[in-house]
């Protein structure tokens, strides 16, 4: 049986995690508990949650050529990742991501893109054969709009289904983004920056996602941490609730649903059924620090998360 194929375009980071028993004020210093590096950057994260799970995972994206670059690519390496197009350059530092985390698990991140805002529309072109050949490709706001943009219009064009990822929000989105997205996907956070609306209640979350519905997405999926995801279409609006957990750490917790979408999509799963699914790995890896080195793989997974073929 051949493995589910991904395609991501996206960022490769380089995260500098410091804990402390709570998240600084403005202009406060505190004393942390704990210093960690590790790997990083939305695409990336998405990319190995994916591999892991034994998707054939293709990563699009553009690291700088110093040590943080070079480790990011034995990174990929070590797990997997189709490296084809993982482009290296000297002109720029790799991208980096400052991270603070308290004590119940919550986060505040700074990244900067550094070789990620390098990466062209020429090539997502080169990469045009893999690209094509995916059954499924996820993009978000962290590598350039246009080459984003770019894989979207083709992978459209292909048949391949779409996952769009708006993060970082930017209020001012390209309506183009939401018309090209089979799926678009956004956290709290961003769903209520792109809206203007809160989402504190299922409720107001589902008309939130209802005002995304309008501007030309298939469907959408708002990730809601704790309380699960809640899918919104045209059909009407349905909640896939998640187990509760002690979160340790909740960075790259967004990720590991997307890339765990994105594999039990290619893999065939139906769309509740993969959120449920991705929802279950999400709740694992907050309860690991890190973000990549919580996501679990495969083979320590439950059957019932990972036999999508068994029970379509």
């Amino acid at each position: 049986m051949s493995r589910p194929a991904v395609c991501i375009v996206g960022s490769s980071n380089t995260d500098l995690v410091s804990y402390a028993p709570r998240l600084p004020r403005l202009g406060e210093t505190l004393h942390g508990s704990d210093f960690q590096i590790g790997f990083g950057g939305k695409g990336a994260n998405q990319a190995v949650m994916g591999a892991k799970l034994g998707g054939a995972v293709t990563m699009i994206t553009k690291v700088g050529d110093d040590v943080f670059g070079h480790n990011t690519l034995r990174n990929y390496e070590s797990v997997g990742v189709d490296m084809a197009h993982v482009h290296v350059t000297d002109s720029a530092p790799s991208g980096v991501a400052a991270i603070a985390v308290d004590e119940a698990g919550n986060n505040t991140i700074i990244i900067v893109g550094g070789a990620n805002d390098e990466l062209t529309v020429e090539e997502i072109e080169a990469a045009r054969p893999q690209l094509t050949a995916a059954a499924v490709l996820v993009c978000q706001c962290e590598a350039p709009l246009a080459a984003s943009l770019a894989a979207l219009r083709m992978a459209r064009s292909a048949g391949v289904t779409t996952i769009f990822n708006p993060a970082p929000a930017l209020p001012d989105l390209a309506d183009e983004f939401y018309a090209l997205s089979d799926i678009f996907c956004p956290n709290e956070t961003e769903t209520e920056l792109l809206t203007g609306l809160p989402v504190t209640t299922l409720d107001e979350a589902a008309a939130a996602g209802r005002i995304l519905l309008a501007k030309g997405p298939r469907q959408v999926i708002l990730t809601l941490g704790e309380r699960g995801s809640l899918l919104i279409t045209r059909a009407g609006v349905e909640h896939i609730e998640t187990e509760a957990v002690r979160a340790v750490d909740t960075t790259g917790a967004g990720d590991a649903f997307v890339g765990s979408l994105a594999y039990f999509l290619a893999a065939g799963a139906a769309i509740t059924d993969a959120m449920r699914r991705a929802n279950r790995i999400a709740a694992l890896s907050v309860q690991r620090p890190g973000a990549q080195s919580s996501y679990p793989v495969a083979a320590d997974l439950p059957a019932e998360i990972m036999n999508v073929m068994h029970d379509g």
